[in-house]
């Protein structure tokens, strides 16, 4: 699975500035640019852009997490006012996309293996010892205790999905180690445990169908099935791969699939949407629903009797691009170049972007970006406009801030692990398709997809 080293370089950059980077001794780390020190440099090449491009943004994960836990913190705010005062609260979700972030890294040269793998097993061990209820965890985590801090008064106790996002990631930790020296073995088999430890089943609720949250305090009061589509697949596509709770493939054909009913037959700006997207049947949700689940599921070649998933995901992400570019709202700024509508913060507050129903004027630099993959050419000219062109406006120490608004003159200095942690991976599918690779050859995966009958 490794790359042979010395593949990459590293930041192999025209610099004309002596400060842009700190070497740390002999090893291939660096110090992210400032705003002021960014502006100065040069690529010889896009590759060299997305080099530094992927490890300024997985440097939220090393460089900026949470000290005790190692996991990445639920948001960065550069300008200050965090709300709920959670500077030091830890998103599980956000976490698994930084923990294939942390591979990457590895694999590329900007982090020490061995440090690499320290920090791994660091977290491992916090996950071991911080709440979980069945085997799974909440949505955010007191990173320097390991206790929940609730999501809401009812979202107390383990969310589902957040932690199959996380469980994605370790996955591919697992499997990017396992066959490595005795240390890494043992952060294997850590992740192991955890994995087996997961009950999957008990999130039925006894139904035919998985549910999101379970309280010990207020039960299945939360009562949020999950049904498709949406951004859970593989919540499904896990909770049926299990080695020790699975769920039967009903679940995923009578709850998630919904007897069929998923499947749709209209389309957007010509390209036809497949499935229905919940609350979003027009034009297709916030373009993160073809990110989360597909940091290591890959959809490539993969189908089922409802879609063929590279097709759905490329479709959803050529809607996204061509409605910005048609900007039949009149937003400034938007452009074939300046696109891009997801979940991030907004002017009024956090928000689910999309196409036309909850169009704000609002940019986001994750969802074009995280799309490289299925829009290799439009995700391109979207980096090249943000970088070099808005780059004195939107970026910063961990790369692209969170969210913009040329229409409203807005730029703050915020991140969100949810939104800065998938732009490393899924450019790295896209350029060597390592983080599907490690994913889709777990055994128990293989099996999972068989068993959901998909091809």
């Amino acid at each position: 699975m490794q790359m042979k080293k010395g593949l990459y370089t590293t930041l192999a950059m025209i610099i004309t500035a002596t400060l842009f980077f700190t070497a740390c001794g002999n090893d291939n780390r660096k110090k992210t640019a400032s705003p002021e020190e960014r502006r100065t440099i040069t690529f010889a090449s896009d590759e060299e852009l997305l080099n530094y491009i992927q490890h300024s943004h997985l440097n939220y994960m090393w460089e900026g997490a949470e000290p005790t836990s190692g996991l990445a913190r639920e948001r960065i705010h550069i300008d200050g006012n965090y709300p709920q005062n959670d500077a030091s609260v830890v998103t599980t979700g956000g976490s698994g996309f930084g923990l294939a972030g942390l591979i990457v890294g590895i694999e590329r040269g900007f982090i020490p293996r061995e440090e690499g793998v320290e920090r791994l097993h660091t977290i491992a061990d916090f996950l071991a010892t911080a709440d979980r209820f069945h085997g799974v965890w909440p949505h955010w985590l007191e990173g320097s205790t390991g206790k929940t801090k609730p999501f809401s008064k009812k979202d107390n106790g383990g969310d589902l999905v957040e932690s199959a996002f996380l469980m994605q990631g370790l996955l591919i930790v697992r499997e990017y180690f396992k066959n490595g020296n005795p240390v890494e073995q043992a952060l294997a088999a850590k992740i192991d445990i955890l994995w087996r430890e997961m009950e999957w089943d008990w999130y039925l609720n006894g139904q035919d169908v998985l549910y999101w949250h379970w309280s010990p305090d207020y039960g299945w009061e939360m009562n949020f099935p999950l049904e498709g589509y949406n951004e859970c697949l593989i919540t499904y596509i896990l909770a049926a791969s299990s080695p020790t709770h699975p769920i039967p493939a009903s679940a995923y054909h009578n709850g998630w699939a919904r007897g069929g009913e998923i499947k749709s037959s209209k389309s957007a700006f010509g390209y036809p949407l497949i499935l229905r997207h919940n609350g979003a049947e027009a034009y297709g949700g916030p373009l993160f629903w073809s990110h989360y689940s597909y940091i290591g599921l890959s959809p490539k070649g993969l189908s089922d009797r409802y879609a063929d998933y590279w097709e759905l995901n490329r479709n959803h992400t050529l809607i996204n691009h061509a409605y910005c570019a048609q900007n039949p709202k009149g937003f400034k700024g938007y452009s074939d170049a300046c696109w891009g509508l997801t979940a991030s913060y907004s002017v009024e507050g956090y928000t689910g972007h999309k196409p036309m129903e909850n169009d704000r004027g609002v940019i986001t630099p994750t969802a074009a970006l995280s799309s490289f993959p299925y829009t290799p050419e439009e995700s391109m000219k979207a980096l090249k406009h943000f970088y070099f062109e808005l780059g004195d406006r939107i970026w910063g120490k961990y790369g692209f801030y969170d969210a913009f608004s040329i229409e409203h003159e807005w730029y703050p200095q915020r991140y969100l692990a949810i939104d800065q942690l998938t732009i490393a991976p899924m450019i790295e599918n896209h350029r060597s398709g390592l983080l599907w690779n490690l994913f889709m050859d777990a055994p128990e995966v293989q099996e999972g997809l068989k068993k959901l009958e998909f091809k």
